[in-house]
């Protein structure tokens, strides 16, 4: 379906966005593996995270859903059951790389499949520090999916330093080794976020400018609650929204304000957003919020490289979209792995803002260019990415006659994304 972006004059009101799909998958799969009965309140209903509960269900995990609430009879580490077809992940890389880190610990055959964009994602990211781990795990020539996983008798402790910063990687690398014979040790050169060692209660110390996490094998984990707080990154999108369009007074309430995952609102604020924090509170280990932002007269001039780039690496596209209406410049470098999401998001977003009439540079590893006041209402190509056609769809609240092609691909991550935005407004 395509979509021509309506004129607003403002948001305004009350607003949730979708639990955060980065908990939502680590929930579902900790329950699984958990001994007894977890409750899962707020999960998101996206389609990323509703792949991960199929593959559960699939592994014999009784699942009962009611009230906003999932009730996971989990079966313990080794209780899994051999699944009667591959499963399937979707779109979503998330589940394919964390399920392979619990795949690899069973006494099973599996096989991990997903959509043509996720079987062009790149596993050996994952394949090589498992197969380390001595896990018999197996993709295609191009060591991307299917992956096939056959059973060991054990799997082997490692330490092992990530080579390309990612959580996707230490969380899968955490859960094999679970069933490991002694003491894993991932070493992050820079920190990802860490939802996993939170939910797991894994110790992590910095040394010599190095994140370290640690797990044990004989560790205990028990069913428990879970409350999945808003995803920062869904609200990233409303939060651009109000700061460029005049009239906007909005909240978002119950957003999750974890450390490794607030540097947008630190972004948007350096750019003189005026975003305020409410009614701050720890639930479960992490960080929740009430978020009040108003429209706002912005200013770039921003170089982003680095740590700042692990931490934004899903709100680089809606940072950029927002940076096309704020005073000055900017550049981004150090972010190759855009390159291998969903689809080349470097290369989606510099070809759209072209086709806005924005001046860009391309750079291997990221872009550049200049804010400026008019640009073009066009046909926007949203590559079936739901990050792409969200944040190009933000541009169309401010640019006339922007359509986005392909909005149904928002349900990755935002099932109503786009009634939402149209309902928000004062018209």
């Amino acid at each position: 379906m395509n979509l021509t972006i309506p004129q607003i004059n403002g948001f305004q009101g009350t607003i949730q966005v979708p639990g955060d799909k980065s908990i939502s998958h680590r929930a579902l799969l900790i329950g699984a593996i958990a001994e007894g009965v977890s409750e899962i309140r707020s999960c998101s209903d996206a389609a990323d995270p509703l792949s991960t509960l199929s593959c559960i269900k699939q592994l014999g995990i009784q699942i009962e859903e009611y009230d906003n609430c999932i009730l996971l009879h989990g079966k313990g580490r080794r209780g899994l059951q051999e699944p009667s077809a591959p499963l399937n992940a979707g779109n979503s890389g998330t589940t394919m790389r964390l399920l392979s880190g619990i795949l690899v610990g069973q006494n099973f055959h599996s096989v991990l499949l997903g959509d043509s964009s996720l079987c062009r994602r790149p596993m050996k990211r994952i394949i090589d520090p498992l197969q380390q781990m001595g896990a018999n795990i197996h993709g295609t020539e191009k060591n991307t999916a299917p992956l096939s996983i056959e059973p060991v008798e054990r799997l082997h402790s490692i330490q092992y330093t990530l080579p390309v910063p990612s959580a996707q990687v230490k969380s899968a690398l955490l859960f094999a080794g679970l069933f490991a014979d002694r003491l894993t040790t991932i070493i992050e050169n820079s920190k990802t976020r860490d939802h996993t060692e939170r939910m797991l209660g894994l110790r992590s110390v910095t040394k010599n400018g190095c994140n370290i996490v640690e797990v044990h094998s004989d560790m205990k984990i028990e069913g428990k609650k879970f409350f999945v707080p808003g995803d920062i990154s869904a609200a990233a999108f409303f939060l651009s929204a109000a700061l460029i369009v005049p009239g906007s007074h909005l909240t978002i309430q119950n957003v999750g304000l974890n450390p490794s995952r607030r540097r947008i609102l630190d972004i948007f604020k350096s750019m003189g957003g005026n975003i305020q924090i409410k009614n701050e509170q720890i639930i479960e280990g992490e960080p929740i919020c009430d978020l009040v932002v108003s429209y706002s007269e912005l200013k770039s001039n921003l170089d982003l490289r680095g740590a700042e780039v692990v931490d934004l690496i899903d709100e680089i596209p809606i940072l950029a979209v927002t940076a096309l209406f704020a005073e000055g410049t900017f550049s981004i470098h150090n972010a190759r792995e855009l390159r291998a999401k969903e689809t080349d998001r470097i290369s989606a977003i510099v070809n759209n803002l072209r086709l806005l009439d924005c001046e860009v540079e391309e750079y291997d590893d990221g872009f550049a260019f200049e804010g400026k006041k008019k640009y073009l209402g066009t046909i926007i190509p949203s590559y079936n990415d739901h990050r792409i056609a969200m944040s190009f769809g933000i541009a169309g609240l401010k640019i006339p006659n922007i359509t986005i092609e392909n909005t149904e691909c928002a349900d990755i991550s935002f099932p109503g994304f786009w009634q939402k935005l149209i309902s928000s407004t004062k018209n």
